[in-house]
């Protein structure tokens, strides 16, 4: 039964997938902790192929042949039509949180980064949603954790502009 809400893991190998036929080995060397990916958010090898089977599991990814290895054949995957268009949609939409911005966010600017998509627009429409947030800090209200979470959404926000500066 396909799950109505994949996990970060599960979104993260259906996008790399996504760009093009691979395998979990290849997956999971860009997930190990200093890989590309993995400098942001790591996921361990059988994590990595526990997701991958999932998403297979709900057809998101599919089987396509396999490639020749030093060792045994490693089984190519390719994304499904429904991986293609979940993952597009997943790409493009901006995180509901500040505290999604250091994981889910980083990784979508990277992922998009990859297909050489420019994170410009997404980083603008990010602005946009939390600026009520950033704006709306009531006067008197400076206790630590309120303190704390103002200044996380202005250094969200610096990050952010520089987005538009550098025309990423």
């Amino acid at each position: 039964m396909a799950r109505n809400d994949p996990t970060l893991a599960m979104k993260v190998c259906v996008a790399l997938v996504a760009e093009g036929p691979t395998h979990g080995w290849a997956i999971a060397g860009l997930l190990a902790p200093g890989a590309e990916i993995g400098r942001i958010w790591s996921l361990s090898r059988p994590l990595t192929y526990r997701s991958l089977d999932q998403a297979t599991t709900d057809g998101l990814v599919e089987r396509s042949g396999t490639e020749p290895g030093g060792g045994r054949s490693r089984t190519l995957l390719a994304a499904t039509e429904e991986g293609q268009r979940r993952n597009a949609e997943w790409l493009a939409a901006v995180v509901s949180l500040p505290r999604d911005v250091r994981t889910e966010l980083l990784l979508k600017f990277a992922l998009r980064e990859r297909l050489s998509q420019s994170n410009g627009e997404l980083a603008s429409r990010q602005r946009e949603l939390f600026t009520p947030m950033l704006t709306s800090r009531e006067p008197g209200s400076e206790d630590f954790v309120s303190h704390w979470k103002h200044e996380h959404l202005l250094a969200i926000d610096r990050f952010l502009a520089g987005f538009s500066v550098h025309g990423s």
